[in-house]
């Protein structure tokens, strides 16, 4: 990322919208390139390199999920912030699988956008100096690259990480054979952000168990420990150990 002030790429055909995203980001020292179109967007993301992407879903030309998912397969890890009218569960989901950071359901507070996209942005800045030494990690036949958000699996599926989901792996791989407590995840990876309850982290590990684990309900590599926090074993240990 540039030591600029940060660009900011606005994906919205709400004109009247889009108009007061920019002149808000703008207020905050951000520089601001708007477009209105999915596919004229994934082009533009192809060709520079953003500090972050406020992208909508229902979009001409290419809807948001494809750009953002076309984005990841092509290797390209510019955090994205899906902003749109699609706030179910199931949206929620859809866009954190395909490679959204974070999810804004519309309609939205605009302080409550400033607030997200700064925290988007510090999380970033943590996770690059996370990476800078040791950039990839491999256990039970897993391989993940943290500079690119990309690895597969023991079972040759290509796997595509969140910067949280990233975040969270690496803080347990720095720490491999040790416990690590739930409160050391929240400092490390939301930082100075809104902290959420330990039940997200809990979704978080759930899911990396999924991505990783050759059977997710008997892990071998991400163990609980009850009341504490999590530990992992990059060889690979049974639960009853």
């Amino acid at each position: 990322m540039s030591t600029g002030a940060p660009r900011i790429l606005v994906v919205e055909d709400e004109i009247n919208l889009a108009r007061g995203i920019r002149e808000n980001l703008e207020a905050e020292g951000y520089a601001i390139e708007v477009v209105n179109d999915g596919a004229v967007a994934l082009d533009r993301i192809r060709r520079h390199e953003y500090g972050l992407v406020i992208l909508d879903v229902m979009l001409p030309g290419m809807d948001g999920f494809t750009v953002c998912q076309t984005a990841r397969r092509e290797g390209r890890d510019t955090p994205v912030l899906f902003l749109t009218a699609k706030g179910g569960g199931g949206d929620r989901i859809r866009g954190l699988e395909v490679g959204g950071d974070d999810y804004l359901p519309k309609p939205f507070q605009l302080r409550e956008l400033l607030l997200r996209v700064g925290a988007i942005l510090r999380r970033r800045l943590r996770y690059d100096a996370m990476t800078a030494l040791e950039p990839v990690a491999r256990f039970g036949g897993n391989e993940f690259d943290f500079r690119s958000f990309r690895g597969r699996s023991f079972d040759g599926r290509d796997q595509i990480l969140t910067q949280k989901e990233a975040m969270i792996l690496k803080v347990l791989v720095e720490r491999e054979g040790e416990v690590v407590w739930r409160d050391e995840i929240l400092e490390r990876v939301w930082g100075d952000d809104v902290l959420p309850s330990s039940r997200t982290i809990d979704n978080f590990i759930a899911r990396l168990r999924k991505r990783f684990e050759p059977d997710p309900e008997q892990p071998r590599f991400f163990h609980t420990v009850r009341g504490i926090g999590y530990r992992f074993v990059a060889a690979g240990e049974d639960a009853a150990q």
